[in-house]
This record gives C-alpha cells, sequence and structure tokens, in this order.
C-alpha cells in the first residue's frame, strides 16, 4: 500500500484512470482486517502476499559473459550483451551467435569461445528482445506484471525466478545454485512481505517447480517439509504445464523446430540437442513409474537405494501409453532392412508393419518407448546424436539423485492448486519419420503429422491419409496447440471425489449462459461435462473441488482456443486470477472459490462503446467520460469511480 504522502500526491497529480486504481487500493485497505491463515484459506491484506514467477522454456532472456569477435560482422560479443534473444545478432552473426547459445551435449559446459548466462529480475522476463517492432512480438509476461501494477500490487511484491532454460534440472543447481537460492527467493519474500508467495508457473516452469518441491524434501527435515509448503507458499497457479511432457519435443530432438526464428531446421536440431533440457519435456507414459536412486537425509548423509522403473499392467494392455496415437513412425532405411535394431530385435517383430501403399516397413513407438530410451537405442545406427541423447537420458534423468522427471506427478503437497491450460486448438499429437538422405542434423524429414482436433484425430498429408481421420484413441478436446490435451489434462486426477463443474463465457456476461454440474463423481481419472457450447463464444470450464482432500482445494480451469504461448496474456485468464485471489482474502467469504454466475468489467480497457445503444456497454459499470487525447468513442468508457464496491459481487 502507498503511504499518506505518496497517496495524496497520486490524488493531486494523478488522472482519472489513476485516481480509480487508487479508490480500488483504498478499499481493499478498508474492508479486509488483520492477516491470517486457516486452513487452505487466506484472510487479510493482500498486500502481504507475493507473486513469484516461474517462467518455462525459451522465456528467460540470456546474456553474454565472453568478448567474442565475430568475423564478417561489425557486430561482435561483450560481457552483458543480450543472446537470446538479439535478432539483430541472429541475422548478421548466426556463427558467432551459436557459439554462445550452443552447450556441449555430453556435460553441458559452455562452448570455449563464448559462454551466456540467465538475466534477473523481471525485465529478463517480460520481453525477450526487446524493441518497437520486436518487442511486442517477443513479448512473454509483460501484461501479466501490467494488470499487476493496475491493480496496486507493489514492485517487491512481483518476483522473477528466471533461469538458463537450457540446463537439465541437476545441471541447474550444480553450475548456478537455482534451487538453493529459490528456497532463499520464498524465505525473503516472507519476510519482506509478511504472508506466504503464490507460484505462478508457465510451461517448463512448472516440471522446474516441481523438481524443486522434490529437491526441498532432500534439504528440510521431514517433520519440518509440510510446515515449510505451508508458511511460504500460499496457492500455485500451474498455467500451460505439460505434465505428461510435449510431443512437439520429439519433432525438435529429430528434425528441428525453429519457433518462428531465421534459422534453418538443422541448425534449430542442432541447437536444440545441445540442450540437457530438451528432454525434460519428452512425453512419457501415466503407468510407469521410478523410485528415487538415491536417498538423502536433510543432514547430508547419502545412501543408495533402489532403481527401479516399474509400469503398470495398464501400460501394455493399453493402446499409445494412454495418448491419443504412437507419437513415432519411422521409415527403416531399406538398405540395411530389420537387422539394423539388434537391441530391439524381439520388440522390432511385433512393431514391424507393411504399408498398403507401397512405402518402406516402419516401427512405431508409444511414449513409454521413448522416455526410457527404446526408441533412440532402435535408431543408434542410423543417428549419429541418438548415443548422445541416451548418455544424457540415463545421466540426467533416469539417474538423477532427486526425482526421475520423466514420470507422472502427483498433486504437489500445496494448500491451494489450480492448474490452468488452454484446450480445443489443433495441436500435434504423432508424427511419420524417413530418413532424408543427408547427414546430421539434416538426416531425418517429417512426412506426414497427426493432430488432435476437439476431439477427433487427423493427419497432415499422406497419399493415404491425406485430410482423413485416422486411427488411434483421441480425447474428449485437443491441446492448447503445443501440448497434448492427455498431457495437461493430467491435473484432474489431482482433483477430489466430487467435483462442481461451470461453464461460462470468457468475456464479461450477465450470467445467461452460465451452465452448471454439482457433485459429479471424480475417481482419479478425466472429467468430462454434459454440457452444450455455442459455437461463436470461448467458454472457460471450471472444475472445481465439492469434496476436497482433507487441507487441500483443487481447480482446474481450461480455456477455449487459448494457446500455449500466449494464455499468460489472456485478459480472461488474468481478470480470473485476480478476482480468485480477491476472493480468498476477503473475510466473509462463504464459498471456497469465486462465483462464476457474473462477470463485469473491471479496467477501463474493459468498457467499450455499444454503437446499437449509443452508450457505453455495462452501464452499471462504466460511462463515457472524455479525456482530451481520446481518438475514439470505446477510449472515452472508462469505469465508474465507485466501481471499486463492483468486487463485492465476487466475495
Amino acid at each position: 500500500m502507498t503511504n499518506d504522502r505518496e497517496t495524496k500526491k497520486s490524488i493531486m497529480g494523478g488522472d482519472e484512470r489513476e485516481h480509480h486504481r487508487l479508490a480500488m487500493t483504498l478499499a481493499a485497505v478498508l474492508l479486509l482486517g488483520a492477516f491470517q491463515l486457516g486452513e487452505g484459506e487466506l484472510r487479510g491484506n493482500y498486500s502481504k502476499l507475493s507473486g513469484i514467477i516461474i517462467p518455462g522454456f525459451a522465456s528467460t532472456q540470456l546474456r553474454a559473459w565472453s568478448i567474442l569477435d565475430c568475423p564478417y560482422s561489425p557486430l561482435d560479443f561483450n560481457p552483458l550483451d543480450l543472446v537470446w534473444l538479439d535478432t539483430t545478432k541472429l541475422l548478421s552473426a548466426v556463427n558467432c551467435w551459436l557459439k554462445c547459445m550452443l552447450l556441449d551435449p555430453y556435460n553441458q559446459t559452455d562452448h570455449p569461445e563464448c559462454k551466456s548466462r540467465p538475466d534477473s529480475g523481471l525485465s529478463a522476463i517480460t520481453e525477450l528482445d526487446p524493441g518497437y517492432i520486436t518487442g511486442p512480438l517477443s513479448s512473454v509476461w509483460k501484461e501479466w506484471v501490467k494488470w499487476c501494477i493496475e491493480f496496486g500490487i507493489e514492485a517487491n511484491g512481483i518476483i522473477a525466478a528466471p533461469y538458463d532454460w537450457r540446463l537439465s534440472p541437476s545441471m541447474l543447481e550444480e553450475r548456478d545454485l537455482y534451487f538453493y537460492k529459490l528456497k532463499q527467493t520464498f524465505e525473503t519474500a516472507l519476510k519482506l512481505r509478511g504472508g506466504p508467495s503464490i507460484v505462478f508457473a508457465h510451461s517448463l516452469g512448472n516440471n522446474v517447480f516441481r523438481y524443486f518441491l522434490e529437491w526441498l524434501k532432500l534439504e528440510i527435515a521431514p517433520k519440518q517439509y509440510i510446515q515449510w509448503l505451508d508458511d511460504h507458499i500460499y496457492a500455485f497457479f500451474a498455467v500451460g504445464a505439460p505434465l505428461l511432457g510435449s510431443t512437439e519435443t520429439v519433432k525438435g530432438m529429430l528434425s528441428g523446430n525453429t519457433f518462428g526464428l531465421p534459422v534453418s531446421e538443422g541448425t534449430a536440431r542442432l541447437m536444440f540437442n545441445s540442450f540437457g533440457s530438451s528432454l525434460w519435456m519428452m512425453p512419457f507414459s501415466k503407468y510407469c513409474r521410478a523410485d528415487a536412486m538415491y536417498l538423502k537425509h536433510f543432514s547430508g548423509g547419502i545412501r543408495k537405494g533402489p532403481n527401479t522403473y516399474q509400469c503398470e499392467q495398464k501400460e501394455f494392455q493399453s493402446n499409445y501409453s494412454g495418448f491419443s496415437t504412437n507419437i513415432i513412425n519411422i521409415e527403416i532405411p531399406s538398405t540395411r532392412g530389420i537387422d539394423a535394431y539388434p537391441s530391439v530385435s524381439e520388440f522390432s517383430q511385433t512393431n514391424y508393419s507393411s504399408m498398403e501403399c507401397g512405402l518402406p516397413t516402419q516401427l512405431s513407438f508409444s511414449a513409454r518407448e521413448i522416455s526410457d530410451g527404446t526408441f533412440f537405442k532402435a535408431i543408434e545406427d542410423y543417428d549419429s546424436d541418438s548415443k548422445r541423447t541416451l548418455h544424457q537420458l540415463k545421466k540426467s534423468y533416469h539417474d538423477d539423485p532427486v526425482l526421475n522427471p520423466l514420470t507422472p506427478w502427483d498433486r504437489p503437497p500445496i494448500k491451494n492448486v489450480f492448474c490452468i491450460y488452454g484446450v480445443d486448438s489443433r495441436t500435434e499429437v504423432g508424427y511419420y519419420f524417413a530418413p532424408s538422405g543427408k547427414p546430421y542434423p539434416d538426416n531425418w524429414i517429417i512426412t506426414d503429422v497427426i493432430y488432435e482436433i476437439e476431439g477427433s484425430l487427423v493427419s497432415r498429408t499422406s497419399s493415404c491419409r491425406s485430410g482423413n481421420q485416422v486411427e488411434g484413441n483421441p480425447g474428449p478436446a485437443s491441446g492448447d496447440e503445443t501440448v497434448p490435451y492427455h498431457s495437461l489434462s493430467w491435473c484432474k486426477n489431482w482433483l477430489g471425489p466430487r467435483v462442481n463443474i461451470t461453464r461460462a463465457p470468457q468475456s464479461e456476461h450477465d450470467g445467461s449462459d452460465v451452465q452448471v454440474e454439482l457433485n459429479v463423481e471424480h475417481h482419479d481419472e478425466d472429467v468430462v461435462p454434459n454440457m452444450t457450447r455455442s459455437p461463436r463464444v470461448k467458454y472457460i470450464t471450471y472444475y472445481e473441488d465439492s469434496e476436497s482432500i482433507p487441507g487441500k482445494r483443487t481447480a482446474v480451469w481450461e480455456l477455449d482456443k487459448a494457446n500455449h504461448r500466449n494464455i499468460v496474456r489472456s485478459p480472461a485468464l488474468m481478470r480470473e486470477l485476480w478476482l480468485q485471489i480477491w476472493h480468498d482474502i476477503h473475510a466473509d467469504s462463504p464459498s471456497k472459490f469465486v462465483t462464476k454466475a457474473k462477470r463485469g468489467p473491471l479496467r477501463d480497457d474493459d468498457c467499450y462503446w455499444d454503437y446499437g445503444k449509443a452508450r457505453c456497454a455495462w452501464p452499471e459499470y462504466c460511462e463515457y467520460r472524455y479525456v482530451f487525447g481520446d481518438v475514439h468513442l470505446g477510449q472515452s468508457c472508462r469505469l465508474r469511480n465507485s466501481s471499486a464496491d463492483a468486487l463485492l459481487h465476487y466475495v
């Protein structure tokens, strides 16, 4: 909260919009009492909360920590120069840029001539390539931070936790002490603000947070672990979490994924495969689990335990490891035949298939066969990178002393967990690969892609399958363009035995199109509502505990057509997050979750001109108030000064 001097200054010198923000902040102070924590509940002043942001893959700026002279280019790399992402240097000195990006594929050390390190602070995650044109194109968390500022959150209340997203989880701690520093961040936030933190993680950031929770078990006495979590973390918002991996990782590893950068697919593959984190996002089976290889006591003693990887019988009774189809279908080079696969000869005999259209024989691989290394052993004679992959897979994942990340994630032991993701976008779930006849890294080409689209599977191009549905087990919805629905929706297993389901429009609404199903039974499986959809409306579907796990509260939000990258910039998501937090801090909240009955404007940007009625829409919230510089009617529609009272509707 601002002090009296700052408040007077804001009132005297601020414009109407600043006056509104101040009114909302002051209203919060008047409505809220002392800060205290109940069982899974938060009561008190939201100024005591901290928001800690853990960004996703490729969402942290990397800066040079070397002096590198780039021949044939006027641009060199000097210490603190932006590496990820500086498109100017990427275009003019791509070879130099690659030296600063690549890691040794075996030990994850830097290139001898250049090394990069992650930037720090909020600026490291808001825009990757700041600039008039490149800034908006590379914006990640900028809108999120603007929302926090607009609703009165202080500068020390938003904390970024950037990291080197190229490293495997164990190397993050070994080289950068990242998890030790993250623990200190939570403890500092508690001392500074006086309350617990809210964790916002996106994409790979969720995998990072999961590893942190397991690492923390080895650093804190077992009896103090849960108490530490309760004291330091109030809620965990998992946004776009690849809980069972992402199939796009396979494409990046075999043929390259440029992510829109002006580089060739071969260059992109070379760079991606040098990162230890590339395997962190591989798809894996929900039926297979691993025990920890080492059991380390908090006092420092280490003893070796059994390293077992076991799969339930369902893994072998069901197809595709629970996914909708086989993730990899790869052609066997005709010059070597089936004998090229001695390490999996028995497997190959059962997996050997002949295509009706006269194509070479193929092998198919499920998520389990990718994550346990079977696939990479099968192509070892045909892909020079497979040995590196198998080495990293064993060293950094299967034999990780803290956690094998390629195993299903149980609900984290945090009081409040919100799992949020986009659905019903066209998402890649399977690939057909064939030899290209070129050397590494261009030795594989994609001949076909299988997509999931709103409950069906469709292939991209093939003389046999073009545009037609293909065999498989499609889910009730599709993913977010990057992560399949099967992986995103795994967190529905975290819900309690009874669930309340609500479907409401993403935009502001009066409640007429809200559908509710109460006390739906849930038994560790997907929950699918029996609800209708208007084809022109984007909805949010809320799955919320009706009967919770004791002391816990869990919710899952599905946002129609919200893609993986842009979901953190979704106004609907940011509005729902703010309202849920507002609901939690209010002393008189009668329910566990914020009401979904109605949604009105919360910001000036939510007000607009209704040309049909020749007035500002939502007249109970918005009014016409011209300010010098407005260029259209909608811009002059602003929230009423008393609109802070509207927040009381969401208690």
